[in-house]
């Protein structure tokens, strides 16, 4: 029964995206047969490292969804502190629901059944704008503060 209410939650925020385009990013299914399965392309924000690229990304939604987040991974290569080197985005909302059990994030601050498509995606846009240095998914690409070789 879950499947069948994620299937149509996603349905709709698919259609309203179809509808109402949002700025800086597009969305649509890797595979119309798949509606758990979207491919997004995020451009670029201006005034960022990023400006005027493209960068693609798969986003797997769980069949509990929206109870759970979906996990997102670019598939184009991206050199930032809150991407793993394999592509997977590492954003608190896309953390799961409740308490973090390694006591970094406030509960408010991870996934809720309101996120939608479009919050996520403009999540992951702000990340592209504001990285947060505190705990890099990917320390290589993460700022050295005061080091000095």
């Amino acid at each position: 029964m879950a499947a069948s209410q994620a299937s149509l939650l996603l349905q709709k925020q698919l259609k309203d995206l179809c509808k109402h385009p949002v700025d800086g990013f597009s969305a649509g299914l890797v595979d119309e047969t798949n509606i758990f399965e979207w491919s997004v392309t995020i451009i670029g924000p201006p005034d960022t490292l990023y400006e005027g690229g493209f960068f693609n990304a798969i986003m797997s939604f769980p069949h509990n969804y929206p109870n759970s987040p979906p996990s997102v991974k670019f598939t184009s290569d991206i050199w930032h502190p809150n991407v793993y080197p394999d592509g997977r985005v590492c954003i608190s909302i896309l953390h799961p629901p409740g308490d973090d059990p390694n006591g970094y994030e406030l509960a408010s601050e991870r996934w809720t059944p309101v996120h939608t498509v479009e919050s996520i995606v403009l999540s992951i846009i702000s990340m592209l704008s504001g990285p947060n240095d505190e705990s890099p998914a990917n320390v290589e690409a993460a700022p050295k503060e005061g080091k000095t070789t």
